[in-house]
């Protein structure tokens, strides 16, 4: 016999909002009817992008005082002055890389002896994560990228993807643009995000093209191509790349991207990046007359990582800024023809909130609730907890000197 359960859907409260939800008003329904001791509430939201009458239509009631639930679940970093004691808590917290911006909300989590599962160390065996949303961001980047195309050369207009109703609509508006002949645009990394960006591309009937013929051939019809740190960088020694060297070692690698920025009109990145590897090029490398990149979607959006230009994050309401790579500065967007135009939001899923809600729900749904709500402490779940009622884990026990200053 399982305990009664109360789980509370949290309100977003981080700045920019975030329009997304962990689970859907379906999803929520379709839980109460396989766990009927499990009973939702969800907090009342005016951005939402499922209305607060859509929850109520299917008597999930609405709930500000969530103090008597056991879960909450939310999306994003959650306001530490609204943090309960005592709860579980779900959501991404972006701690476990120490960031600095989010100590005190962790600090005030420890101290109020809530328990954190994030939802990012929600792994597999292999490491392999089982609930994210970079399909997502990868569909809107480079989404995002191409209509950044658009407006440079006034060549077609695309609609903001968050002004889309959901993603047919997005992708029903690709399928009518005009793309140069022979435009190119090269996609970065392997994993989800890369993944998400290929299908966009995919629709407006880009083809794509093997880096050698990327590298060596134009052609007369738009083309993309798809590469990892095997075509990007090198050893300074050794003549064979290994993926597991690279990710153990990537202090011992240079760059060899420079060939591709004189052959690549949009840069779509979705790779991960370790601190430790090369940067893809240089701010001198984007003074060259031969360097051809004139739009950068940086999902990725390491500010001060590999890709220069990106200054800072901007935002689903203001995606785009140029920038002058004779002066190393921002400038407003497509005010100059010879600045590159850069796109680096860093919550991409949030301009199609309700698809990747859903996506996101069902994979929830699939890999880690059926655990979480009978209380059964999996391996995937042990290794996403970060607190369990205040304290850290043992896989996170490096975080000490991070919650506790001079530990």
């Amino acid at each position: 016999m399982y305990q009664a359960l109360k789980i509370g859907i949290l309100r977003e409260t981080k700045n920019p909002p975030d329009r997304r939800v962990p689970l859907t008003p379906p999803q929520i329904i379709a839980l109460e009817e396989l766990y009927p001791f499990v009973e939702f509430f969800v907090q009342p939201s005016d951005i939402r992008c499922y209305s607060n009458e859509e929850y109520e239509y299917l008597d999930i009631p609405l709930k500000e005082d969530l103090s008597d639930c056991d879960i909450l679940m939310g999306v994003k970093e959650v306001d530490r002055r609204t943090l309960i004691p005592g709860k579980t808590y779900l959501f991404f917290a972006h701690v476990a890389k120490k960031q600095p911006h989010n100590r005190a909300m962790f600090s005030d989590m420890a101290n109020k002896k809530i328990s954190l599962i994030d939802y990012e160390y929600l792994t597999i065996e292999k490491g392999e994560r089982v609930v994210a949303f970079g399909r997502w961001a990868g569909i809107v980047g480079a989404y995002n990228g191409l209509r950044a195309r658009g407006i440079r050369t006034n060549r077609f207009k695309l609609k903001p993807a968050y002004q889309c109703r959901d993603l047919d609509e997005m992708w029903a508006g690709l399928r009518l643009i005009d793309l140069k002949p022979g435009l190119k645009v090269l996609i970065t990394g392997g994993g989800r995000v890369a993944h998400g960006a290929m299908e966009t591309l995919s629709i407006c009937n880009l083809v794509q093209v093997s880096p050698e013929d990327f590298l060596s051939r134009e052609f007369d019809i738009p083309v993309f191509c798809q590469v990892g740190p095997e075509h990007y960088t090198k050893h300074r020694t050794r003549t064979q790349f290994s993926l597991s060297h690279f990710s153990k070692h990537p202090d011992e690698y240079e760059s060899a991207f420079l060939p591709f920025t004189r052959v690549t009109d949009i840069l779509v990145t979705g790779h991960y990046w370790d601190p430790r590897s090369p940067v893809f090029f240089t701010r001198e490398d984007m003074r060259k007359p031969e360097f051809r990149i004139s739009v950068i979607a940086d999902i990725s959006c390491d500010v001060n990582g590999p890709i220069p230009s990106t200054l800072r994050a901007t935002t689903i309401s203001d995606p785009f800024y140029g920038y002058n790579p004779f002066l190393e500065t921002e400038e407003p967007a497509f005010t100059r023809p010879s600045n590159i135009t850069v796109m680096s939001i860093d919550n991409l899923p949030g301009e199609l909130p309700r698809d990747a809600s859903h996506d996101f729900g069902n994979q929830l749904m699939q890999n880690a609730l059926h655990d979480i709500l009978s209380g059964n402490l999996s391996p995937t779940i042990e290794h996403a907890t970060i607190l369990r009622d205040g304290t850290l884990t043992p896989d996170f026990s490096y975080l000490l000197d991070y919650l506790t200053p001079g530990a």
